[in-house]
């Protein structure tokens, strides 16, 4: 299936879909022998960075799941990123696809004024309740290609697990065109990269039964070998690249795993019924292995600052 994308009108805010040519610098490459026991599950073998845009407007009824399955970011992921932003108590941050605000809070709670968009209905009606709190938090929905940008309006801007998400000739750009001229920006994910062999095998044989794809998911494109860099690289609208990585583990049990498995995407795009096998499936074999298990994660960041004004404008223009 070809490659299509969302584009944004400048002038009306209208998105539109439109095939667009794989952005420079992409690599459809992931894995290594140091993550050779990844957690391979993906619906489609096409890669993190063949996934089309219009996955992330699919119909989501699962924003209140979302916001208790999905995990927690690191505290010293948020140290990291002020230091390195050389943030200030009145310096502003933009979001781009803050969900239901899991890393909005963590940054809220330092005390910044925040500004997160997100096109998701849902996942804004989430975001709220989650961050109710936070007086210095506004909330948009709104596809970031849409959103009309004030130049130079932010020290920071954040994506957490949404970068890949966006159209491949306006993320970089319009991130640029919103920051300082020494302003930064962090792009974070979570990747699965292990769990117990025997698990791992009968995963392989549901996930082959029921989809006939076995791969490594969308958020292995967050790994080192993956295409962030790259993508940071070929803009040329930032400077040398800053990568930090955080190893941690999560215990699951069936149900809670399952939940985890509702937020994807990738499982969001099969029919009711398939994904209902494949989930209850996918219990089952929890069940048979004790009922419960330790995953092994890794939270991937890339940190860069922008470029001077003035090459960023030329650009733009």
């Amino acid at each position: 299936m070809a490659r299509r994308f969302l584009r944004a009108c400048r002038h009306t805010g209208k998105l539109f879909s439109d095939p667009l040519p794989p952005e420079r610098g992409q690599s459809g490459q992931t894995g290594c022998a140091r993550h050779e026991n990844w957690l391979y599950w993906a619906i489609s073998a096409r890669g993190p960075t063949a996934q089309p845009m219009e996955q992330r407007f699919t119909s989501n009824p699962v924003a209140n799941v979302y916001k208790a399955a999905r995990p927690d970011y690191p505290d010293a992921l948020v140290d990291d990123v002020v230091s390195y932003a050389g943030l200030k108590p009145n310096d502003a941050i933009l979001e781009v696809g803050c969900s239901t605000g899991e890393a909005t809070k963590r940054f809220a709670a330092r005390g910044y004024s925040i500004l997160a968009i997100d096109p998701r209905s849902e996942m804004i009606g989430a975001a709220r309740e989650s961050l109710a709190n936070f007086a210095k938090v506004k909330l948009i929905e709104m596809a970031f290609e849409a959103w009309r940008a004030k130049r130079g309006a932010f020290r920071l801007v954040i994506a957490a697990q949404s970068w890949h998400w966006l159209s491949p000739e306006m993320r970089f750009a319009k991130a640029a065109e919103v920051l300082w001229p020494d302003g930064s920006l962090a792009v974070f994910g979570h990747v699965p990269v292990g769990l117990p062999a025997p698990l791992l095998e009968q995963f392989k044989q549901i996930y082959l039964r029921h989809t006939g794809h076995w791969g490594p998911p969308p958020e292995a494109g967050y790994l080192p070998n993956g295409p962030f860099k790259g993508w940071f690289d070929a803009s040329g609208l930032f400077g040398p690249v800053d990568h930090e990585s955080y190893p941690w583990k999560w215990h699951h049990t069936a149900s809670s795993y399952v939940d985890v498995l509702r937020t994807r995407p990738y499982h969001r795009m099969l029919a009711a019924a398939k994904l209902e096998q494949l989930l209850d499936d996918i219990a089952k074999a929890i069940d048979s292995f004790g009922g419960a298990f330790d995953a092994d994660y890794e939270t991937h960041l890339y940190m860069a600052r922008r470029l001077d004004r003035d090459r960023v404008l030329r650009t733009l223009n």
